[in-house]
């Protein structure tokens, strides 16, 4: 839904556009009138902080978009006020996309489902600052301590609030949590996930192909 506004419509032209031809602009009113906030209220603020993960959606200078997943025990997404949000980088891969994006790109659109207990979602969508671990911390104090190793953030991603409103019930599933460890910050190729796609080893077959040389350096 975010883009360039039209007036003082939420939403993008493109969308505005769309919904003229398609003849559901009124029916898209009444949803931006009654359900678009520039903020969120108390039980958005309520819902986010127990929830254990995140869909966050980013676009680098040229509009190619990466989706990624955000996971953390609840309150890793912190609220610090109505309008804003946060969540912590920790060690990943070291490919650093959804960040690259942002310092290219700072829109952010933040998807969050609660898959277990109300079977609702709440979309967030604003403009992103990265901020380091012992910068955020010194503003926000009262952010929690990690208490397991691995799980300490090395950054923060810091979200100004333009727009939140609820993500549609109907086609959620309800799932069932089932007791599983979580190795946070390892490396442990086999607990990462291995090869699970095959992508390395179609890899090592290109690779070995007449004319599939590795560039020089």
């Amino acid at each position: 839904m975010a883009g360039t506004c039209d007036g003082e419509q939420p939403g993008s032209a493109g969308e505005h556009a769309l919904q003229e031809t398609a003849g559901t602009a009124g029916r898209a009113r009444r949803f931006y009138d009654d359900q678009v906030l520039d903020h969120l209220n108390p039980k958005m603020i309520e819902f986010v902080r127990r929830q254990e993960m995140a869909f966050v959606a980013t676009s680098d200078a040229y509009g190619e978009c990466d989706c990624s997943f955000r996971a953390g025990p609840p309150g890793f997404l912190a609220v610090p006020d109505d309008r804003t949000i946060a969540y912590p980088e920790y060690r990943g891969n070291g490919v650093l996309a959804s960040l690259g994006n942002i310092t290219e790109n700072p829109h952010v659109g933040i998807l969050i489902i609660d898959f277990f207990r109300d079977v609702i979602g709440l979309h967030v969508n604003g403009t992103a600052r990265i901020v380091l671990d012992a910068d955020m911390r010194a503003r926000y104090p009262e952010l929690p301590e990690p208490d397991v190793p691995g799980r300490r953030a090395e950054r923060w991603v810091v979200v100004d609030v333009e727009e939140a409103y609820i993500h549609c019930a109907k086609h959620i599933p309800l799932l069932a949590r089932l007791p599983r460890e979580r190795h946070w910050g390892t490396d442990d190729t086999r607990r990462k996930g291995g090869d699970f796609f095959g992508a390395a080893a179609d890899a090592r077959t290109r690779r070995r192909l007449p004319g599939n040389h590795p560039r020089s350096v």
